[in-house]
């Protein structure tokens, strides 16, 4: 006879955030954030573990603990909020979206059952007659205790700092108008928001919910459980001859279980002292039939470790019990499911029992607020340390909002996630800084990593100089269209210092660089600068912006400047009578000649294209080719260390981004390894980001600058595939001040997966998939052959953008 729901559902109410049953047992409910899969350490695992179990402890007699993980598959949906719209952003949006992923919900039921409630069983529970009234209601001062116990429950998990618990209302109990509430969600398996609670329920031969047939596999007895148990298991896929990778010893029916599924996890705190006297009646009747059986004797046996664990270790004995639901619409489909649950629990040395008959009464327990119905012939006798081994300790990878940080993608599922690597670390602590350290073997994947980086920053608003020696951040500043600066025979490299751009006027700080340049211009390396030369150059220029101001059509530039110099600025030292040896007129101009037009370098300093350097948010100065000229690089690095202090000091509010790639090396023999360590001591004050590249495993280790200057002023390490040198690991990770907690993290590093390592601040440690579109990965791509493609199609189609679409159609099965 078909009945309704709400007429046999075991729950009487909620009032005051709690869930009351019919059967007086008295329920708070709390929502658990876990810490992330694959970022704990054994020593995490061990402290997890500890706090499960004093926090079990603390739970009066006649009390049950039910923890109920939910992974649902659900799909990705873009989230283009915080960035600017732009062509690489909208191609990572349609390319992720749809993506499967599990979403995990970590829910925990304590339940206070009244004095003299009958425990349950297969035959006996409240599904078959739903109505019992119990002699003894708990009372309020019996509510009042359980809820300072579940505050110290609480309290003890948070002490962990691993994981937050959040009381729940009665608004997340209840399904509302728009939002389906938890009781709800669990009786009629909505596994989307808003999903029609209209469903039957059959309790038959099968358990099936709407369309869709439920199976529950259990443990439940202990024949099925494995010989040991413990914090943690060593997952192989992430280890390495040096390393063992940790997962929780439960983890495999977690996220590792990949399809839709809900982990029932039962603890339930009797009187430990009847249950003890129990098992001693127990003990003795064994004893006394151990002679006609071996089954007895072994029991015997057993029993009595477990009489004496429990005495001399001051153990607690509980009673658990836990199951694994998966579901599905096509019987195939879910006996596939069934055969992945019975493969993970074979991982872990169990084996599951499929419910047939008590699958109803199985379901109908972990129904929220219903867990003291459990039937007590499925569960077993262990203490509260054993049982917690089977409790699941990680969730999901947490992410920032979209505009908040940098998109890179989960490794089990490829779930795209935002991981804030500057802002959230220092205002929570964490860090002190933003310099950031990259570094990886060649074809790790470094370019890669840091162009996706610039990009994210620039789309939300940064202003990004970037200095390289190797041509990787063409393609990304032809996207963007940024300015790109790079020397060849037939376009020499081009500035214009002398330009001002909008909003801009001549300051002490814009006369202090040109002066700082036109002395490297005119003087040696060992060559003096006296005051009178000082005040000269300064009346110089100041002169000049007026002549400037005066004379529209005059452009400015260096040749404007030598003439100027040449004509009027002669004529006022004359009148003010200075002296050659006070300023040299003649040396000056004669030895700044070959940058006026006719000269040798008449190109450098008399750019007309590319002038308005400070309000252009991307700039790229490749530095190949005169790397090593005396001349031309260290004028070109004195203008870049201009434009980024005028970036700093001008552009109030803005995020500032200063990427040094290999060149840091040319800059640090020309002197300007004090730079560096101003950029990385300095920079985050006015809210820059410093990033610096490196691909040899010596620089780190040998290179004073690096070490001084970088790596200890770089709380943010980004580290791509290392297991190559594992076996001389000691020292790389001495110097980069790695735990051995991060060691085996950073080991099981796969570039083959593009993964690279993140370190902040030496506390949080997490490997994520660098995965591109298509559209982003030939944008930023450095293979020879393929970055020719990308200009030969930007130029047939008439841009970068239109050139990458073609080659993406045109190649849509390409492995990036």
């Amino acid at each position: 006879m078909e009945k309704q729901l709400k007429e046999i559902l075991p729950i009487l109410g909620i009032e005051q955030d709690a869930i009351l049953s019919k059967q007086g047992e008295f329920t708070l409910a709390f929502r658990i954030s876990l810490p992330e899969v694959f970022t704990l350490s054994d020593e995490d695992y061990e402290n997890l573990h500890q706090a499960w179990v004093k926090a079990i402890r603390v739970l009066p007699k006649n009390s049950v603990l039910h923890k109920q993980d939910w992974f649902l598959k659900k799909r990705i949906q873009p989230d283009k909020a915080g960035s600017r719209p732009s062509f690489l952003g909208e191609a990572s949006d349609h390319y992720f979206n749809g993506r499967e992923y599990l979403e995990h919900d970590c829910l925990v039921y304590l339940t206070r059952k009244p004095k003299g409630r009958k425990p349950s069983s297969s035959l006996f529970s409240n599904l078959v007659r739903p109505c019992l009234v119990p002699k003894d209601m708990l009372g309020a001062q019996a509510i009042r205790e359980f809820r300072d116990t579940a505050a110290q429950f609480k309290r003890l998990l948070e002490d962990t700092r691993l994981i937050r618990v959040s009381p729940l209302t009665a608004a997340d109990l209840q399904s509302q108008l728009k939002t389906t509430g938890l009781i709800e969600r669990y009786c009629f398996l909505a596994e989307q928001e808003g999903q029609s609670l209209f469903q039957d329920i059959t309790l038959g031969e099968t358990l099936r919910i709407g369309s869709r047939e439920l199976a529950i596999y259990t443990l439940g007895d202990t024949e099925n459980l494995p010989a040991h148990c413990g914090s943690r298991l060593t997952y192989e896929a992430y280890s390495t001859d040096q390393t063992k990778f940790p997962v929780s010893f439960a983890g495999r029916l977690g996220l590792l279980l990949n399809t839709s599924h809900v982990y029932n996890q039962y603890i339930f705190i009797g009187d430990a002292q009847a249950t003890l006297k129990q098992l001693e009646k127990k003990r003795l009747r064994l004893q006394s039939l151990s002679a006609y059986s071996r089954e007895n004797a072994i029991a015997l046996d057993a029993t009595n470790d477990f009489l004496n664990e429990a005495i001399s270790q001051q153990r607690l004995p509980v009673k658990a019990h836990f199951n694994v639901m998966v579901w599905s619409d096509d019987r195939e489909t879910l006996l596939a499911k069934g055969n992945q649950v019975l493969s993970a629990l074979a991982a872990m040395d169990a084996a599951a029992k499929p419910e047939t008959d008590g699958a109803a009464q199985i379901w109908w327990s972990g129904i929220p607020g219903n867990a003291a119905d459990f039937p007590v012939n499925d569960t077993f006798d262990t203490f509260a340390e054993q049982a917690a081994c089977f409790l699941n300790l990680e969730s999901n990878y947490k992410s920032a909002k979209p505009g908040e940080g940098i998109r890179f993608c989960d490794r089990l599922s490829g779930r795209p996630v935002y991981a804030d690597l500057f802002d959230a670390p220092r205002h929570e602590g964490i860090t002190s800084n933003m310099g950031t350290l990259v570094c990886g073997t060649s074809g790790g994947g470094k370019s890669m990593t840091v162009n996706h980086i610039l990009r994210s920053l620039y789309d939300q608003g940064a202003h990004c100089v970037t200095v390289d020696i190797g041509g990787s951040y063409l393609g990304l500043c032809d996207t963007v269209k940024g300015y790109y600066f790079t020397y060849t025979e037939n376009d020499p490299i081009r500035f214009n210092p002398f330009y001002l751009g909008r909003g801009e006027v001549l300051d002490t700080e814009k006369k202090e660089s040109l002066k700082a340049l036109l002395v490297s211009l005119w003087k040696g390396e060992n060559e003096t600068f006296n005051r009178a030369e000082y005040v000269a150059l300064s009346n110089a220029l100041q002169g000049y912006y007026e002549h400037l101001s005066q004379n529209a059509p005059v452009f400015p530039g260096f040749d404007s400047f030598y003439e100027y110099l040449e004509r009027d600025y002669r004529a006022v030292l004359q009148s003010h009578r200075v002296k050659d040896s006070a300023f040299d007129m003649d040396n000056f101009l004669y030895v700044l000649r070959p940058y006026y037009k006719g000269g040798e370098f008449d190109y450098l300093l008399n750019a007309r294209e590319n002038l308005d350097l400070l309000q252009q948010p991307f700039i790229v100065f490749e530095l190949d080719q005169i790397k090593d000229h005396p001349i031309l690089f260290p004028v070109v690095t004195l203008i870049i260390m201009e434009l980024f202090i005028s970036k700093m000091r001008k552009l109030a509010g803005v995020r500032k981004v200063l990427t040094i790639d290999e060149a840091w090396k040319a800059i640090a023999k020309s002197g300007m390894a004090e730079f560096l360590r101003y950029a990385f001591k300095t920079i985050r004050k006015f809210n820059g980001i410093p990033i610096v590249i490196t691909q040899e495993l010596e620089d780190l280790v040998s290179s004073p600058i690096i070490k001084d200057a970088i790596i200890n002023n770089a709380d943010i390490k980004i580290l791509m595939d290392m297991r190559k040198f594992q076996g001389k690991f000691d020292k790389l990770q001495d110097t980069l001040g790695l735990s051995d907690k991060g060691k085996t993290i950073l080991l099981s590093v796969n570039k083959d997966h593009r993964e690279i390592f993140i370190d902040i601040g030496g506390q949080i440690m997490k490997v994520y998939k660098n995965e591109l579109c298509p559209e982003e990965y030939y944008a930023f791509t450095t293979e020879g052959k393929e970055r020719v493609k990308v200009q030969e199609y930007a130029r047939e189609h008439g841009s970068i953008e239109a050139g990458i679409a073609a080659l993406v159609n045109e190649k849509p099965s390409k492995e990036q």
